[in-house]
C-alpha cells in the first residue's frame, strides 16, 4: 500500500483542523456550533449523524435526519462537512447529502465484513475517507481496514489516532499508545494522519498536551470535537470543548519544523549508537545466562517461570525509576518484554532433547 503525500482535504490549512460536535442534535445546534467556527476559521465541520453506542438506550443519533443539517452548513457557510459511516446505506445516504469527508469508527474498523462492505459502496467514489484505529491495539488491523479501501479504489485515505480501550480506571479515556500511529507513519511516510485527542483524552482539560504531543510527531492534523454547549451534550459531553476553548487551545499549540537531519544531533546521536551498541552486548550476554539457567532448571526438574522472582526483579528496577526520570509503565514494559524472551530462551533448552 503505497501513499503520496497530497492534501487529501483540499485545503491549505496546516494543521488540518476538523471541528464540530460529537453529535449533530438539533438543526439549531448544528448551526450554531459550525457559524461559531467558521468565525473563528476552521473550514472543516464534523457531526456524527448515526453513533454507535456501546450499550442500548443512549443518544445513537439522529439518523439521516441530520443530513440536511450538514447540508445547510456547506451551503450557508462554505465549509467543508465530514461524519462516520458504518454501512454501505450510511455511505449511500452521505454521498447523496453531499458530504465532503467520510471516516469509519474505532468499532467498525475492528470489523473486517463491516468495512468490506463500506469498501464495496464506495468503488468509483472520489471522496476522502478518514479511518480511525481499532479500538483494540492491533495495527494490521489499522492498515488492513485502509487496505481494503485502497482495493477498493478509494484514492484519498487517512488515518485517525484516537487511542486505544483498555479495562479499569486510567489517566485517560483511551490509552494513546503513541507507538502505534509512530509505526504506521514509519511504514506508510505519506499517509495522512490525524489525531482525535478528544476521545483519547475523555476530559476536556487534557486535549491540550495530547493535542501538542501530536503535532510535536509531525501529526497532519487534528479533529477535536466541539459543542456550543458541552455540559448539556446528549453524548460525550465531559470530552467536548466550546469553539472559544478550541480557539485557546489551538492557539497555545506550538509549531515545530521537520528536520531530516541537522549537525547539531550529530554528537547526540553517536552516543545514543554507542549505547545502543553496550545494550545489545549486555542484552545478548543476558540471554546466554538465561539459557545457563534454563538448563540448571531441565537437570532440576524445575518450572521456567519463577514468579518470586519475576516480581523481585520489577521491585528492584522501578525504584530507579526517580532517579533516571523514567515512566514506571515504560519500565514495567521493557523489563517485561526482556523477562519474555528470558523465558522463551529457557524454554528451547529445557524443550532441547539434545541438550
Amino acid at each position: 500500500m503505497k501513499f503520496d503525500k497530497i492534501d487529501i482535504f483540499n485545503t491549505k490549512e496546516q494543521p488540518v483542523i476538523i471541528a464540530g460536535p460529537c453529535s449533530a442534535e438539533s438543526e439549531e445546534q448544528v448551526m450554531q456550533v459550525a457559524t461559531e467556527l467558521k468565525q473563528h476559521g476552521v473550514n472543516i465541520f464534523r457531526a456524527g449523524i448515526w453513533k454507535p453506542r456501546t450499550r442500548p438506550g443512549c443518544f445513537e443519533g439522529v439518523g439521516k435526519t441530520g443530513l440536511p443539517w450538514l447540508a445547510r452548513v456547506k451551503n450557508e457557510l462554505g465549509m467543508h462537512v465530514a461524519t462516520e459511516v458504518a454501512t454501505a446505506d450510511h455511505v449511500e445516504l452521505a454521498l447523496n447529502a453531499n458530504v465532503d469527508i467520510l471516516w469509519v469508527g474505532a468499532r467498525t474498523t475492528a470489523n473486517p465484513f463491516a468495512v468490506q462492505e463500506i469498501a464495496d459502496s464506495l468503488r468509483g467514489c472520489d471522496v476522502p475517507v478518514l479511518v480511525k484505529n481499532p479500538v483494540n491495539p492491533d495495527i494490521e488491523l489499522w492498515i488492513g481496514a485502509m487496505e481494503r479501501l485502497v482495493n477498493a479504489g478509494v484514492t484519498r485515505v487517512g488515518a485517525i489516532h484516537r487511542g486505544f480501550s483498555s479495562y479499569g480506571e486510567k489517566c485517560f479515556r483511551n490509552a494513546p499508545q503513541w507507538q502505534l500511529p509512530i509505526e504506521l507513519r514509519r511504514r506508510f511516510p505519506g499517509l495522512p494522519l490525524l489525531c482525535d485527542p478528544s476521545h483519547i483524552a475523555g476530559k476536556r482539560e487534557l486535549i491540550l498536551s495530547l493535542s501538542q504531543q501530536a503535532m510535536d510527531l509531525d501529526f497532519d492534523g487534528l479533529m477535536i470535537e466541539t459543542h456550543c454547549n458541552p455540559l448539556c451534550a446528549l453524548s460525550d459531553a465531559r470530552q467536548q470543548v466550546t469553539p472559544e476553548e478550541l480557539m485557546e487551545i489551538l492557539n497555545k499549540l506550538v509549531h515545530r519544523t521537520t528536520v531530516a537531519d541537522n549537525s547539531d544531533f550529530r554528537a547526540y546521536r553517536e552516543q545514543i549508537d554507542e549505547i545502543d551498541r553496550e545494550l545489545m552486548t549486555l542484552l545478548s550476554k543476558r540471554m546466554e545466562i538465561a539459557r545457563g539457567i534454563g538448563e540448571l532448571k531441565r537437570k532440576m526438574g524445575m518450572v521456567a517461570f519463577q514468579p518470586y522472582r519475576y516480581n523481585e526483579i520489577m521491585e528492584r528496577y522501578i525504584k530507579f525509576c526517580a532517579d533516571g526520570k523514567l515512566e514506571v509503565d515504560a519500565v514495567r514494559e521493557i523489563f517485561e518484554l526482556i523477562h519474555s524472551e528470558s523465558i522463551r530462551q529457557q524454554l528451547t533448552v529445557m524443550n532441547n532433547n539434545d541438550a
